[in-house]
């Protein structure tokens, strides 16, 4: 147990960066096993109920992968993969959006009205909240990449960032499901990574949350004293390029990448099986997990 002294030590700490982060907007891709451990997903709605009873102004895009291959599962239908991106066909979509808005969200929604907050959510379709278009998935074969169409699959066009503002503005938290919508009114399903920094970019967020399964960037995973704590843009692409970083978590620098690019001040991914992970990150003067800065 801590002693008072330990507690106001704790709070004198974090006052510089409750100061900072006071209005500021904060955009949190909430996905991996903190979606999944009940005593994670507690801990995830209390980080986001003190950000908000601080003064934050929180925003959640939520994935739920694993949530859409088990209700796949139970219908007996086989979940395909190509370059990473699920083959989405018709009725594939349409069990993706009745998981993703249907079950995932509401439940991070009630979560979050339960613990004292105004949460509303909302899919991609919402406002025309994600305009989005269909993506390709890229296959390489023999030294060539072939473009695949792979279905349903989308990526972000725009994003209509009054919708997420008004509701901000109102004092409510918005929690996206990322289900976009095309030119014909078709539903898309997306990447939550990428719709992510899309919305931190469009609100022009001070910072964005990745929650993922790792403690973040290393140079050489095997090496755990090679744990990269912050990156420049320009550091970030070389390590792509130089294959420092691959496999999963490029598409999660990319994201990062992208919402610097689009005027979010700050990225950072974060271990999200650590308790209190936000908290942690946004909080202290170390922080957790890897930054990736202009």
């Amino acid at each position: 147990m801590f002693s008072p002294r330990d507690t106001a030590d704790i709070l004198v700490e974090a006052l510089p960066y409750i100061k900072k982060f006071f209005g500021q907007t904060i955009v949190i891709k909430y996905g991996g096993n903190a979606m999944i451990s009940d005593e994670l997903k507690s801990k995830v709605i209390t980080d986001i109920t003190l950000m908000k009873y601080v003064g934050i102004r929180p925003v959640v895009v939520h994935g739920g992968g694993p949530d859409i291959t088990g209700f796949l599962q139970k219908i007996g239908k086989k979940s395909e993969f190509v370059s990473g991106l699920r083959v989405t066909d018709k009725e594939t979509m349409a069990i993706a959006e009745m998981v993703l808005i249907g079950k995932v969200n509401s439940e991070i929604v009630n979560r979050l009205s339960q613990a004292g907050n105004h949460a509303i959510g909302l899919s991609g379709k919402d406002g025309n909240l994600i305009r989005a278009r269909k993506k390709l998935a890229e296959v390489h074969r023999e030294g060539k990449i072939e473009r695949v169409d792979i279905g349903y699959v989308g990526e972000v066009e725009s994003i209509t960032a009054s919708v997420l503002s008004d509701m901000l503005e109102g004092g409510y938290i918005p929690v996206v499901a990322p289900v976009g919508v095309g030119e014909s009114g078709e539903s898309y399903n997306i990447n939550a990574d990428y719709v992510a920094a899309k919305v931190a970019g469009a609100l022009h967020a001070e910072k964005l949350l990745l929650l993922t399964d790792v403690e973040g960037i290393y140079k050489n995973y095997a090496d755990r004293s090679s744990f990269i704590s912050s990156l420049t843009e320009e550091e970030a692409r070389r390590y792509i390029d130089d294959g420092v970083i691959s496999g999963g978590m490029i598409p999660k620098v990319e994201a990062c990448l992208g919402a610097l690019a689009e005027g979010t001040r700050k990225t950072s991914i974060i271990d999200g099986r650590l308790p209190h992970s936000l908290l942690l990150e946004l909080f202290t003067e170390q922080g957790i997990g890897t930054e990736i800065v202009r």
